[in-house]
Protein backbone atom coordinates (compact mmCIF):
# COMPACT_ATOMS: atom_id res chain seq x y z
CA UNK A 1 0.00 0.00 0.00
CA UNK A 2 1.04 3.49 -1.06
CA UNK A 3 1.61 5.37 2.28
CA UNK A 4 2.52 9.45 2.80
CA UNK A 5 4.82 9.79 5.73
CA UNK A 6 4.81 13.50 6.55
CA UNK A 7 7.58 15.12 9.09
CA UNK A 8 7.15 18.30 10.64
CA UNK A 9 10.35 19.31 12.68
CA UNK A 10 8.89 21.04 16.25
CA UNK A 11 9.90 24.29 16.68
CA UNK A 12 12.40 23.80 13.80
CA UNK A 13 14.01 27.38 14.22
CA UNK A 14 14.48 27.33 18.14
CA UNK A 15 15.77 23.50 18.20
CA UNK A 16 18.55 24.13 15.74
CA UNK A 17 19.28 27.04 18.58
CA UNK A 18 19.24 23.96 21.24
CA UNK A 19 21.41 22.04 19.50
CA UNK A 20 24.43 24.64 20.29
CA UNK A 21 22.80 26.00 23.38
CA UNK A 22 21.47 22.62 25.57
CA UNK A 23 21.34 24.65 28.60
CA UNK A 24 18.04 26.59 27.53
CA UNK A 25 16.13 22.83 26.81
CA UNK A 26 12.94 23.37 28.96
CA UNK A 27 12.91 27.11 29.25
CA UNK A 28 10.96 29.54 26.95
CA UNK A 29 13.14 30.58 24.01
CA UNK A 30 12.55 32.48 21.18
CA UNK A 31 13.88 33.52 17.86
CA UNK A 32 13.39 36.57 16.32
CA UNK A 33 15.19 40.33 16.66
CA UNK A 34 15.72 40.53 20.22
CA UNK A 35 13.60 43.47 22.05
CA UNK A 36 17.09 44.73 23.85
CA UNK A 37 18.19 45.35 20.61
CA UNK A 38 16.79 49.05 20.10
CA UNK A 39 13.84 50.28 18.25
CA UNK A 40 12.30 46.80 16.89
CA UNK A 41 10.04 46.21 14.85
CA UNK A 42 10.19 42.35 13.99
CA UNK A 43 8.47 39.54 14.53
CA UNK A 44 8.42 36.32 16.18
CA UNK A 45 9.88 33.33 13.64
CA UNK A 46 9.94 30.50 16.52
CA UNK A 47 8.87 30.46 19.69
CA UNK A 48 9.61 26.93 22.20
CA UNK A 49 6.59 24.73 23.46
CA UNK A 50 7.67 26.92 27.17
CA UNK A 51 7.30 29.97 25.39
CA UNK A 52 3.97 29.33 23.78
CA UNK A 53 2.21 28.80 27.03
CA UNK A 54 2.52 32.56 27.94
CA UNK A 55 0.97 32.78 24.78
CA UNK A 56 3.70 33.78 22.32
CA UNK A 57 3.18 32.76 18.68
CA UNK A 58 5.32 32.84 15.60
CA UNK A 59 4.56 36.04 13.94
CA UNK A 60 3.79 37.91 16.52
CA UNK A 61 5.13 41.38 16.95
CA UNK A 62 8.14 40.92 19.20
CA UNK A 63 7.46 43.53 21.55
CA UNK A 64 3.62 42.10 22.34
CA UNK A 65 5.82 38.80 22.85
CA UNK A 66 8.14 40.37 25.71
CA UNK A 67 5.61 42.07 27.19
CA UNK A 68 3.83 38.11 27.63
CA UNK A 69 7.18 36.68 28.37
CA UNK A 70 9.29 38.36 29.84
CA UNK A 71 11.45 35.65 31.31
CA UNK A 72 12.17 34.35 27.48
CA UNK A 73 16.10 33.78 26.30
CA UNK A 74 15.69 35.88 22.90
CA UNK A 75 17.83 34.33 20.16
CA UNK A 76 18.69 35.97 16.55
CA UNK A 77 18.12 34.34 13.79
CA UNK A 78 20.98 32.65 11.62
CA UNK A 79 19.31 31.66 8.96
CA UNK A 80 22.55 30.19 7.36
CA UNK A 81 22.43 27.54 10.12
CA UNK A 82 18.71 26.56 9.54
CA UNK A 83 19.50 25.75 5.93
CA UNK A 84 22.49 24.21 6.53
CA UNK A 85 20.92 21.55 9.04
CA UNK A 86 17.69 21.42 6.64
CA UNK A 87 20.28 19.60 4.08
CA UNK A 88 21.33 17.35 6.88
CA UNK A 89 17.63 16.09 7.50
CA UNK A 90 17.53 15.72 3.59
CA UNK A 91 19.97 13.60 4.23
CA UNK A 92 18.94 11.08 6.91
CA UNK A 93 15.09 11.22 5.38
CA UNK A 94 16.66 10.09 1.36
CA UNK A 95 17.98 6.77 3.64
CA UNK A 96 14.29 5.82 4.28
CA UNK A 97 12.81 6.47 1.05
CA UNK A 98 13.90 8.18 -2.06
CA UNK A 99 10.73 9.58 -2.75
CA UNK A 100 10.92 13.06 -0.61
CA UNK A 101 8.41 15.35 -1.75
CA UNK A 102 9.13 19.19 -1.78
CA UNK A 103 7.92 21.04 1.06
CA UNK A 104 9.03 23.16 3.71
CA UNK A 105 12.40 24.10 5.38
CA UNK A 106 10.78 22.13 7.95
CA UNK A 107 8.48 20.07 6.66
CA UNK A 108 8.68 16.75 4.52
CA UNK A 109 6.52 14.44 3.01
CA UNK A 110 7.89 10.49 2.27
CA UNK A 111 6.46 8.23 -0.27
CA UNK A 112 6.48 4.72 1.17
CA UNK A 113 4.71 1.72 0.03
CA UNK A 114 4.19 -0.70 3.29
CA UNK A 115 1.71 -3.59 3.56
CA UNK A 116 -0.32 -2.35 6.60
CA UNK A 117 -0.37 0.57 9.31
CA UNK A 118 1.49 -1.19 12.02
CA UNK A 119 4.28 -1.22 9.36
CA UNK A 120 3.96 2.60 8.54
CA UNK A 121 4.20 4.08 12.05
CA UNK A 122 7.46 1.69 13.21
CA UNK A 123 9.08 3.26 10.34
CA UNK A 124 7.88 6.53 11.64
CA UNK A 125 9.24 5.87 14.70
CA UNK A 126 12.82 4.86 13.20
CA UNK A 127 12.90 8.14 11.11
CA UNK A 128 11.68 9.88 14.71
CA UNK A 129 14.92 8.27 16.40
CA UNK A 130 16.99 8.81 13.61
CA UNK A 131 16.61 12.66 13.80
CA UNK A 132 16.52 12.65 17.66
CA UNK A 133 19.69 10.48 17.79
CA UNK A 134 21.69 11.68 14.90
CA UNK A 135 20.62 15.89 14.38
CA UNK A 136 19.65 16.25 17.75
CA UNK A 137 15.61 17.26 16.23
CA UNK A 138 12.41 16.67 17.63
CA UNK A 139 9.35 15.73 15.49
CA UNK A 140 6.38 15.34 14.97
CA UNK A 141 4.40 12.45 12.27
CA UNK A 142 1.15 12.46 10.61
CA UNK A 143 0.98 8.95 8.25
CA UNK A 144 -2.00 8.68 5.67
CA UNK A 145 -2.41 7.57 2.13
CA UNK A 146 -3.16 10.92 0.92
CA UNK A 147 -0.28 13.46 1.23
CA UNK A 148 -3.50 16.30 2.73
CA UNK A 149 -4.77 14.04 5.20
CA UNK A 150 -1.08 13.25 6.38
CA UNK A 151 -0.63 16.66 7.13
CA UNK A 152 -3.72 17.33 8.85
CA UNK A 153 -2.55 14.26 11.07
CA UNK A 154 0.98 15.71 11.90
CA UNK A 155 -0.72 18.71 12.76
CA UNK A 156 -2.90 17.18 15.39
CA UNK A 157 0.22 14.84 16.43
CA UNK A 158 2.32 18.25 17.52
CA UNK A 159 4.37 17.93 19.51
CA UNK A 160 6.54 14.98 19.12
CA UNK A 161 3.71 12.24 18.34
CA UNK A 162 2.59 10.07 15.65
CA UNK A 163 -1.10 9.87 14.54
CA UNK A 164 -1.63 7.40 11.64
CA UNK A 165 -4.98 7.49 9.68
CA UNK A 166 -5.60 4.35 8.47
CA UNK A 167 -6.98 3.40 5.15
CA UNK A 168 -11.17 3.77 4.92
CA UNK A 169 -10.86 6.14 8.23
CA UNK A 170 -10.38 9.25 6.90
CA UNK A 171 -13.89 10.98 6.45
CA UNK A 172 -14.16 9.85 10.58
CA UNK A 173 -10.73 11.17 11.87
CA UNK A 174 -11.54 14.29 9.87
CA UNK A 175 -14.85 15.02 11.27
CA UNK A 176 -15.03 17.02 14.31
CA UNK A 177 -12.29 19.07 13.07
CA UNK A 178 -12.59 22.97 12.11
CA UNK A 179 -12.27 23.37 8.57
CA UNK A 180 -9.62 25.89 9.55
CA UNK A 181 -7.90 22.39 10.04
CA UNK A 182 -7.60 22.02 6.05
CA UNK A 183 -4.61 23.02 3.99
CA UNK A 184 -5.26 26.29 2.07
CA UNK A 185 -8.16 26.88 3.98
CA UNK A 186 -6.85 30.31 5.22
CA UNK A 187 -9.23 33.41 7.49
CA UNK A 188 -11.34 33.93 3.91
CA UNK A 189 -12.37 30.67 2.88
CA UNK A 190 -13.25 29.96 6.69
CA UNK A 191 -15.34 32.66 6.55
CA UNK A 192 -17.08 31.74 3.56
CA UNK A 193 -17.68 28.72 4.93
CA UNK A 194 -19.07 29.32 8.11
CA UNK A 195 -21.61 31.96 6.97
CA UNK A 196 -22.89 29.02 4.85
CA UNK A 197 -23.48 27.18 8.81
CA UNK A 198 -20.43 25.01 8.15
CA UNK A 199 -18.13 24.89 11.14
CA UNK A 200 -16.36 21.55 10.85
CA UNK A 201 -14.91 19.30 8.10
CA UNK A 202 -18.01 16.63 9.11
CA UNK A 203 -20.27 19.47 8.15
CA UNK A 204 -18.63 19.85 5.23
CA UNK A 205 -18.69 16.17 3.78
CA UNK A 206 -22.49 16.69 4.54
CA UNK A 207 -23.04 19.19 2.00
CA UNK A 208 -23.24 18.53 -1.70
CA UNK A 209 -20.50 20.36 -4.23
CA UNK A 210 -23.28 22.17 -5.97
CA UNK A 211 -24.29 24.14 -2.40
CA UNK A 212 -21.19 25.39 -2.41
CA UNK A 213 -20.38 26.43 -6.17
CA UNK A 214 -21.93 29.87 -6.23
CA UNK A 215 -19.23 30.95 -3.55
CA UNK A 216 -15.70 28.52 -4.17
CA UNK A 217 -16.07 27.13 -7.65
CA UNK A 218 -14.02 24.29 -8.25
CA UNK A 219 -12.81 24.20 -4.56
CA UNK A 220 -16.13 23.72 -2.93
CA UNK A 221 -16.09 20.40 -5.01
CA UNK A 222 -12.08 19.74 -3.89
CA UNK A 223 -13.11 20.25 0.07
CA UNK A 224 -16.02 18.03 -0.32
CA UNK A 225 -14.33 15.81 -1.32
CA UNK A 226 -11.30 15.67 0.64
CA UNK A 227 -13.97 15.80 3.98
CA UNK A 228 -15.67 12.84 2.76
CA UNK A 229 -12.10 11.04 2.83
CA UNK A 230 -12.31 10.88 -1.50
CA UNK A 231 -9.90 13.36 -2.06
CA UNK A 232 -6.59 12.51 -3.62
CA UNK A 233 -2.68 14.38 -3.19
CA UNK A 234 -2.57 17.16 -6.00
CA UNK A 235 -0.24 16.40 -8.72
CA UNK A 236 3.21 17.26 -8.46
CA UNK A 237 4.46 20.12 -10.68
CA UNK A 238 8.11 18.65 -10.31
CA UNK A 239 10.26 16.99 -8.07
CA UNK A 240 11.74 20.15 -7.22
CA UNK A 241 10.17 23.18 -4.76
CA UNK A 242 7.46 25.40 -6.27
CA UNK A 243 8.92 28.92 -5.15
CA UNK A 244 11.21 30.33 -2.68
CA UNK A 245 10.60 33.99 -1.78
CA UNK A 246 12.60 36.75 0.98
CA UNK A 247 11.36 38.96 3.21
CA UNK A 248 13.33 41.86 5.23
CA UNK A 249 11.21 44.11 7.90
CA UNK A 250 12.48 47.77 7.71
CA UNK A 251 14.04 49.57 11.15
CA UNK A 252 11.61 52.23 10.38
CA UNK A 253 8.91 52.34 7.10
CA UNK A 254 10.41 53.34 3.88
CA UNK A 255 8.12 56.31 2.36
CA UNK A 256 10.39 56.81 -0.10
CA UNK A 257 11.12 54.99 -3.45
CA UNK A 258 15.02 55.92 -3.61
CA UNK A 259 15.22 54.01 -0.28
CA UNK A 260 13.37 51.16 -1.24
CA UNK A 261 14.82 50.40 -4.87
CA UNK A 262 17.62 49.61 -3.54
CA UNK A 263 16.74 47.21 -0.64
CA UNK A 264 14.42 45.59 -3.90
CA UNK A 265 17.98 45.12 -5.72
CA UNK A 266 19.94 43.68 -3.28
CA UNK A 267 17.50 40.92 -2.00
CA UNK A 268 16.77 39.95 -5.35
CA UNK A 269 20.21 39.10 -5.78
CA UNK A 270 20.31 37.44 -2.35
CA UNK A 271 17.72 35.26 -3.61
CA UNK A 272 19.01 34.73 -6.64
CA UNK A 273 22.36 33.60 -5.44
CA UNK A 274 20.15 31.27 -3.21
CA UNK A 275 18.05 29.53 -6.25
CA UNK A 276 21.29 29.46 -8.17
CA UNK A 277 23.42 27.30 -5.71
CA UNK A 278 20.26 24.69 -5.38
CA UNK A 279 20.52 24.35 -9.17
CA UNK A 280 17.90 25.85 -9.92
CA UNK A 281 15.62 28.12 -12.28
CA UNK A 282 12.69 30.88 -12.19
CA UNK A 283 10.34 31.19 -14.69
CA UNK A 284 8.12 33.41 -11.91
CA UNK A 285 8.83 36.75 -10.47
CA UNK A 286 6.75 38.14 -7.11
CA UNK A 287 6.59 41.21 -4.80
CA UNK A 288 4.67 42.30 -1.78
CA UNK A 289 4.49 44.74 0.28
CA UNK A 290 3.05 44.97 4.05
CA UNK A 291 2.00 48.42 4.85
CA UNK A 292 2.26 50.34 8.09
CA UNK A 293 -1.02 49.85 8.76
CA UNK A 294 -0.39 45.98 8.24
CA UNK A 295 -2.62 45.13 5.10
CA UNK A 296 -0.42 43.28 2.31
CA UNK A 297 -0.27 43.84 -1.47
CA UNK A 298 1.61 42.35 -4.08
CA UNK A 299 1.85 41.90 -7.66
CA UNK A 300 3.52 38.82 -9.35
CA UNK A 301 4.87 38.06 -13.03
CA UNK A 302 5.20 35.07 -15.38
CA UNK A 303 8.82 35.50 -17.60
CA UNK A 304 7.90 33.32 -20.28
CA UNK A 305 11.54 31.20 -20.13
CA UNK A 306 13.49 30.15 -17.36
CA UNK A 307 16.16 32.54 -16.42
CA UNK A 308 19.33 31.98 -14.27
CA UNK A 309 21.20 35.05 -12.61
CA UNK A 310 20.14 37.86 -10.68
CA UNK A 311 19.64 40.58 -13.58
CA UNK A 312 16.20 39.11 -14.82
CA UNK A 313 15.30 38.48 -11.35
CA UNK A 314 16.20 42.39 -10.10
CA UNK A 315 14.42 43.86 -13.41
CA UNK A 316 11.32 41.96 -12.74
CA UNK A 317 11.09 43.09 -8.57
CA UNK A 318 12.10 46.32 -9.71
CA UNK A 319 9.67 46.75 -11.94
CA UNK A 320 6.78 45.30 -9.96
CA UNK A 321 8.00 47.05 -6.61
CA UNK A 322 7.51 50.07 -9.14
CA UNK A 323 3.75 49.16 -10.17
CA UNK A 324 3.16 48.51 -6.50
CA UNK A 325 4.46 51.59 -5.19
CA UNK A 326 2.64 53.92 -7.85
CA UNK A 327 -0.28 52.69 -7.42
CA UNK A 328 -0.30 53.64 -3.55
CA UNK A 329 0.79 56.81 -3.87
CA UNK A 330 -1.77 57.47 -6.30
CA UNK A 331 -3.94 56.56 -3.34
CA UNK A 332 -3.32 56.00 0.52
CA UNK A 333 0.66 56.63 0.18
CA UNK A 334 1.32 54.52 3.09
CA UNK A 335 4.96 53.92 3.58
CA UNK A 336 6.53 50.33 3.65
CA UNK A 337 6.84 48.09 6.70
CA UNK A 338 8.10 44.70 5.30
CA UNK A 339 9.43 43.62 1.68
CA UNK A 340 9.17 40.54 -0.47
CA UNK A 341 10.11 39.33 -3.24
CA UNK A 342 9.46 35.36 -4.86
CA UNK A 343 10.80 33.65 -7.42
CA UNK A 344 8.32 30.46 -8.53
CA UNK A 345 7.91 28.24 -11.91
CA UNK A 346 10.95 26.53 -10.75
CA UNK A 347 12.87 24.20 -12.89
CA UNK A 348 16.02 22.33 -12.20
CA UNK A 349 19.13 23.13 -14.35
CA UNK A 350 20.74 19.02 -13.88
CA UNK A 351 18.88 16.02 -12.13
CA UNK A 352 18.25 16.58 -8.74
CA UNK A 353 17.45 14.65 -5.89
CA UNK A 354 14.25 16.20 -4.49
CA UNK A 355 14.45 18.14 -1.39
CA UNK A 356 12.47 19.92 0.95
CA UNK A 357 10.62 23.07 -0.23
CA UNK A 358 7.43 24.68 -0.10
CA UNK A 359 3.76 23.50 1.26
CA UNK A 360 1.53 26.41 -0.46
CA UNK A 361 -0.90 27.02 1.80
CA UNK A 362 -3.65 29.76 1.86
CA UNK A 363 -2.47 32.65 -0.35
CA UNK A 364 1.37 32.44 1.43
CA UNK A 365 5.02 31.68 0.36
CA UNK A 366 7.54 30.02 1.56
CA UNK A 367 10.51 32.00 2.43
CA UNK A 368 14.35 31.36 3.26
CA UNK A 369 13.43 33.27 6.83
CA UNK A 370 9.74 31.63 6.73
CA UNK A 371 7.39 32.03 10.51
CA UNK A 372 7.34 28.99 11.69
Amino acid sequence: MRWTVYVDLDAYYVSCELRDRPELAGRPVIVGPPPRAGPNRGVVLSASYEARAFGVHSAQPAAQAARLCPTAEWIAPDFEKYGRIAEEVRAVLRRFSPEVLPLSIDEAALRVDLATPAEARALAVQIQAALRAELRLPSSFGIATTRTVAKIATDRAKPGGIVVVEPGQEAAFLAPLSVRAIPGVGPKTEALLNAAGIQTIGELAARKPSDLASTLGGLGRDLVALARGEGTDPVEESGGPRSRSTDRTFPADVARWEELEPAVREMAGGLAASVAEEGLRYAGVGVAFRWADFTRSQHGRALGAAHEGADALASAAVRLARELWDEEQAGRGRSVRTLSVRVDRLSERRQRQSSLASFEGDGTSPSAGRIQ
